[in-house]
């Protein structure tokens, strides 16, 4: 009689300890609440020193790693470009992208000559970080991409100022 009680006993046991409620809705902090925990009152800690997000150290270096310019890199460049460059900036960096012509402040152009003498870190730190009313594509562009985008953007500044005399290969195929 004893084993037959004994396993309805321990489920009833068992069971009886378990709380849905406690168990689906534990006490958490919500954002910047205060929180008597932590010496500063607040549930927002700063993180530890040192501390470097997940892949941070592998993506930082490869920022700072200048690709060999070629036909491949300027390919990938110009694909990059008119996904997400050509809305504002045009296809040919004029700054009369579609966006623009729907109201949007048009960027500078690419072919001044302030532009045109800015490093190219300078268009890496501009595609990264964001400037003016343009936002930071450092999310949504690779940092290989970036780079091949700023040699897409030296190529159309070249373009714009190409004489047909200085280049013989085009000579030949033009009438």
């Amino acid at each position: 009689m004893i084993e037959r009680l004994a396993i309805p006993l321990c489920a009833a046991l068992l069971l009886s300890a378990c709380d849905d409620i406690s168990m689906t809705q534990q006490k958490r902090y919500g954002t910047f609440t205060r929180a008597a925990l932590f010496g500063n009152g607040t549930e927002a800690q700063p993180l530890p020193e040192g501390v470097v997000a997940q892949g941070d150290l592998e993506r930082q270096s490869r920022t700072l790693q200048r690709p060999q310019i070629n036909a491949e890199l300027l390919g990938r460049g110009r694909e990059r470009y008119d996904i997400y460059c050509s809305p504002c900036h045009g296809l040919s960096g004029n700054g009369d992208g579609v966006v623009v012509q729907r109201g949007f402040p048009a960027p500078p152009l690419y072919h001044t000559s302030r532009l045109r003498a800015a490093p190219a870190q300078h268009f890496f730190h501009v595609i990264t970080n964001g400037h003016g009313v343009m936002f930071s594509y450092a999310a949504r562009v690779d940092p290989s991409d970036r780079w091949a985008i700023v040699a897409y953007i030296r190529a159309l500044q070249e373009s714009q100022g190409a004489n047909v005399a200085d280049t013989p290969e085009l000579r030949t195929r033009l009438p």
